[in-house]
């Protein structure tokens, strides 16, 4: 074994008679010695202990994180930090704000931190969730721009347009063999347009988000996804987070860290009231995408929640569960009642930030959901 792969198991194991590891591997120089001293004073020693909880002494052990490990490795040991160190405390100090690297994990705790922070630490921390919203927004924007407005342009589409709806280039482009040589023209046999607007408002898309505390990054997701869909204007968009309360943000939507910050993570869940009052706003169902994102763990009355669910159907509307709106997978969640909203006709499926544009390009064409999810390999839950 070379030294190099010795060192690793060095830092890995951490030192110490029983590791295995003997010779020069066991004295580590340099940044190799910097980056045992870091490891060991997070995992070495007892929960909350190591760092101690001065601000300082804490501040230094982020930065180093940052110097000696890859971004993928420092939002593991930050994470590990905020359970074994107690650093959630510590984030409510602007200055330990300012030395953490932003990620949604940490716009997560932060959010949940939200109610005990004073007016400084929130203005830091809003600063802190901006700067990941931002960089989300820019990863998410363009494929949900482009998903949601090329399926409300397919869905438009009709075989039977009137004289100023017809879409010629795509008219002639389907005709091309019924061109007529002795008229150097074409003579179309079927027309290609678009059906006569009524408004500008093609669909409307109702996003309810549970707030409970294992929602809590599909939250971050689902707020950057509301604020880019609340920028098309040909799509009406609701957002509602709820725990054993409904509060409505869609006043908020234009900006994803107002509509964090307008959130409680934690507490009861009401899943039944949440929807009854979001089945209240839907005002065109045929035209309707109905999104719940929760791990369905029903605190309400969950025989009501399915009569609603059925009767959101019946309407016309498209409904789908979603368990996690994350990169990380999906949570622990209520497979009963998963299974019962997909016998409704509520498929009930979790989904990655980059899969839920091609879903709502999906839904908007009332394609069948849960096909789609099927021929992705999402497991629609029975």
């Amino acid at each position: 074994m070379n030294d190099d792969r010795l060192t690793r198991w060095r830092l890995v194991l951490g030192g110490g008679e029983a590791d295995g590891i003997g010779g020069a591997a066991g004295d580590l120089q340099g940044a190799d010695a910097a980056r045992d001293q870091v490891l060991s004073q997070l995992y070495d020693g007892p929960r909350r202990g190591g760092l101690g909880r001065s601000q300082p002494r804490v501040a230094r052990w982020l930065g180093d994180i940052r110097t000696y490990f890859p971004s993928s490795v420092v939002q593991v040991m930050q994470a590990d930090a905020m359970d074994r160190l107690g650093l959630k405390q510590l984030l409510l100090e602007p200055e330990m704000m300012a030395a953490v690297q932003p990620d949604v994990a940490l716009v997560s705790t932060l959010i949940g931190l939200n109610q005990v922070m004073d007016e400084h630490s929130r203005e830091t921390a809003r600063h802190v969730v901006r700067q990941v919203t931002d960089q989300l927004e820019q990863r998410l924007r363009s494929a949900t721009v482009q998903a949601v407005t090329g399926a409300l342009d397919r869905s438009a589409r009709t075989s039977r347009p009137r004289p100023a709806d017809i879409d010629w280039n795509r008219t002639i482009a389907a005709n091309l063999k019924h061109y007529q040589p002795d008229y150097t023209t074409v003579i179309p046999e079927r027309l290609v347009g678009y059906a006569r607007r009524q408004s500008q408002v093609e669909r409307d898309i109702v996003l309810c988000i549970d707030q409970s505390g294992s929602m809590a990054e599909s939250v971050v997701f689902a707020s950057v996804f509301g604020a880019v869909l609340a920028s098309l204007r040909s799509v009406r968009t609701r957002l509602v987070v709820f725990d054993t309360e409904v509060v409505d943000l869609t006043e908020e939507m234009h900006d994803p860290v107002d509509i964090l910050f307008g959130v409680q993570l934690g507490g009861g869940t009401d899943i039944n009231r949440a929807v009854g009052y979001c089945q209240s706003q839907i005002e065109r169902p045929a035209e309707t995408v109905f999104v719940l994102i929760s791990d369905l763990y029903e605190g309400g009355v969950a025989d009501e929640l399915l009569e609603r669910a059925r009767s959101i159907v019946d309407s016309g509307a498209t409904m789908i569960a979603l368990l996690a709106l994350a990169d990380s997978g999906t949570p622990a969640f209520d497979a009963d009642l998963a299974g019962r909203l997909t016998g409704l006709g509520v498929p009930s499926f979790a989904c990655t930030p980059d899969q839920f544009p091609d879903l709502m390009a999906a839904a908007i064409e009332r394609q069948d959901v849960g096909d789609w999810a099927a021929n992705r390999d999402i497991t629609v839950v029975e």
